[in-house]
């Protein structure tokens, strides 16, 4: 799990910021509650997934709201 926290981190900074940064984070603080043996790959995947959050937030207050739409 913390290996695939990374893994879904990582492109979450730049695609599908929404999906795949609380699934990072979510992965990371299951991995830590299990002990798991990867603990930096981990606090690493959980950090990824925040700063997928920051961006995508930041990215909606600069623009002045959400930049995709369905329309």
């Amino acid at each position: 799990m913390a290996v695939a926290s990374f893994l879904l981190g990582l492109p979450g900074l730049l695609v599908l910021n929404l999906v795949l940064g609380p699934t990072a984070i979510v992965l990371a603080l299951m991995a830590l509650a299990q002990g798991t043996s990867r603990r930096g790959r981990a606090l690493l995947g959980f950090a990824l997934g925040v700063a997928d959050l920051v961006i995508m937030v930041a990215l909606i207050i600069a623009d002045h709201g959400v930049i995709w739409s369905f329309d």
